[in-house]
């Protein structure tokens, strides 16, 4: 069995900022989160959850986003370093969220210093958007990585895939099915209609139209800080008709913080008679703080889900 660890969403510390450093739209994020959001994302709930992390050892580790906070220069420096505690690149797939792309940000000072944990197999370092689709084999599992993260403006949190990102990830699925592997999407933003209007995908009928004609078995996502499971149409008749798509809690989530105690889903993966059973864990928080622990299971198979005691 391959297992494959999803996180999403541990909003690093925040450090502090010079007036200069937040004109325009950081200002207000900047005060949004020592207003509320400090108390919300607290770096030892995340400490809790990557310690469990290790000690489970999966084959990889997905994580959907949003490391930092206003797309401060020093907040990529600290994510960068946090990275390195997390996992090599080759061990830890990275895709962006609104909140690394808050605002317009030079590559290099940005996302750039994560390059290699977004690249593709083979590649060196993502050098800028054009990166994504990107593709990560693993084992029985290819990990096909999306950005959703586009500049906004202020008290808008939607994501855009963009039509050029959504035919080449197509062309991608297509021919990863042909190979016989199992196709996990990975996306910040749930590719879900029924968002709320300042939070939502903008193109996700869109993605939804592309997934229902050439299928993946599963697609994972962060930006609602919970973990929840909803479907979307694959193609009819196959294996995938029915895709899960799988949203996890914010990694750095306060026990007492509205979202619940953070959590991580370990996802396991295996061939089953012809399609794929994918059994997700969800780990969550300890009350004490000391790693994780099992908080309930669904598994998928070739689809459909049967939900299981932790």
């Amino acid at each position: 069995m391959f297992t494959l660890a999803h996180l999403s969403d541990p909003h690093l510390p925040m450090p502090r900022a010079r007036i200069v450093d937040l004109l325009g739209k950081r200002a207000t994020g900047y005060a949004n989160w020592w207003r509320s959001r400090v108390e919300l994302h607290r770096p030892e709930a995340l400490a809790g959850l990557v310690a469990d992390i290790a000690a489970v050892k999966p084959d990889h580790i997905a994580l959907t986003g949003d490391l930092v906070n206003v797309s401060l220069p020093e907040e990529f420096e600290r994510a960068a370093a946090w990275l390195a505690t997390l996992g090599p690149p080759e061990r830890v797939t990275l895709v962006p969220g609104n909140h690394d792309v808050y605002v317009a940000t030079r590559w290099g000072q940005g996302l750039g210093r994560w390059g290699a944990y977004i690249a593709s197999d083979g590649a060196p370092p993502a050098a800028g958007f054009e990166a994504f689709p990107t593709l990560r084999r693993r084992g029985p599992v290819a990990l096909v990585g999306l950005n959703s993260g586009v500049p906004k403006p202020p008290f808008v949190a939607t994501g855009t895939l963009g039509d050029a990102q959504i035919a080449a990830a197509e062309k991608m699925l297509v021919e990863l099915g042909r190979e016989g592997l199992c196709r996990v999407v990975l996306i910040h933003h749930p590719p879900l209609t029924t968002e709320k209007r300042f939070k939502r995908l903008t193109d996700a009928a869109a993605f939804q139209a592309m997934i229902r004609r050439v299928g993946c078995e599963i697609v994972l996502h962060g930006h609602n800080h919970r973990s929840e499971v909803a479907r979307i149409a694959g193609p009819p008749g196959s294996r995938t008709e029915a895709v899960p798509v799988v949203g996890v809690t914010s990694a750095s989530a306060a026990p007492e913080s509205k979202y619940g105690r953070a959590r991580y889903h370990l996802i396991g993966i295996e061939a089953q008679g012809g399609g794929w059973r994918l059994s997700v864990q969800l780990r969550a928080l300890r009350p004490d703080g000391t790693g994780c622990e099992p908080d309930g299971r669904i598994v998928f198979e070739s689809g459909v889900a049967h939900a299981q005691a932790a």
